[in-house]
């Protein structure tokens, strides 16, 4: 019995130690265990976007400067135009800039009230295609990243042709309902003397287009057979950089061109340094400024404080 006794007493010792100390190989709370150095590469930045064949896809035409819009009376085509249809002109210091829809399109709609103050880069006309386009939707947190600039679109038909060219029509931006106004009647004949004047025939009465979200219209080349309703998937690349200083995303804390990296010194002592950002690709991010390649960073990056000052989100948490 007091052998057991003793044991007992040991074991509840041992168990109480145990407990006691910190479980081995793991490092204080806060400290970096991962770091990463800066590297040089050639960046490209894509956006891939889901999407479908449309029969006479919607798109939008923005205004080329600032200035007022003064629309045209735009007839009815009775057929596929060739030509681009001149439709508004936007005034400015005296001068007219004209706004035309492409040809192959027909006008669909104004977008804004005749004689409004308009910016560049305004949807100001809608137009619908004749024919297939490739109708992409973009969410929110994709606006900015792929309204800046575009340097190439393809795209993929599921199950069918592609990878193809596929060239932008109008803007990206979202696009309220068109509006078309109704035709003038002919100016009444006050003698009543002479028969009326045949008009000449028009085609089918316009129909104004519908709003949109924010999408991307594109279309491909003649040879390629489409399908209306099947699925497509749009890669864009908004920009490309050569050679470029770049981190994993996770060792980068913020967005939108301003981050914060937390740099650990030869002495192991840290600094939370501000930087540039550039482009990214998903898995790196460039970095303009505020960091050499000879610099050590600590993976993760810096957390941010939220709006009620805890502890944030990295870039890549």
């Amino acid at each position: 019995m007091p052998v057991l006794a003793v044991l007992g007493l040991l074991a509840g010792c041992t168990a109480t130690g145990a407990a006691q100390q910190p479980p081995p190989g793991l490092a204080d709370r806060g400290t970096a265990v991962t770091t990463a150095k800066p590297t040089r590469q050639d960046l490209t930045n894509k956006v891939s976007l889901s999407g479908k064949v449309q029969l006479g896809p919607t798109f939008g035409l923005i205004a080329p400067i600032d200035g007022e819009v003064r629309y045209l009376d735009v007839k009815a085509p009775t057929g596929t135009p060739t030509k681009p249809t001149k439709v508004a002109n936007i005034w400015a210091g005296g001068k007219a800039t004209a706004v035309e829809v492409p040809a192959g399109a027909v006008f669909a709609g104004r977008l804004v009230d005749d004689r409004s103050k308009v910016t560049a880069g305004m949807p100001i006309v809608s137009a619908r295609q004749a024919g297939y386009g490739i109708v992409a939707d973009i969410d929110g947190s994709q606006a900015y990243q792929v309204s800046d600039s575009l340097q190439s679109v393809t795209a993929q038909i599921k199950s069918g042709p592609g990878p193809f060219a596929c060239a932008v029509l109008g803007t990206l931006a979202a696009l309220p309902g068109g509006t078309i106004p109704e035709p003038k009647a002919p100016a009444a004949n006050p003698t009543g003397s002479a028969a009326p004047v045949a008009q000449p025939t028009q085609g089918q009465p316009q129909q104004p287009s519908e709003a949109t979200g924010m999408r991307l219209v594109c279309i491909g080349p003649a040879e390629v057979k489409l399908i209306n309703g099947a699925t497509a998937t749009v890669e864009i690349i908004t920009a490309k950089a050569a050679g470029v200083l770049v981190l994993p995303v996770e060792a980068v804390a913020g967005s939108q061109g301003k981050g914060k990296v937390e740099v650990v010194k030869a002495d192991q002592t840290r600094e939370i340094r501000e930087v540039t950002l550039g482009l990214t690709d998903g898995k790196v991010i460039e970095i303009k400024t505020g960091l050499t390649e000879e610099e050590t960073v600590a993976v993760p990056g810096p957390s941010i404080p939220d709006a009620k000052g805890g502890a944030g989100q990295g870039a890549g948490k």
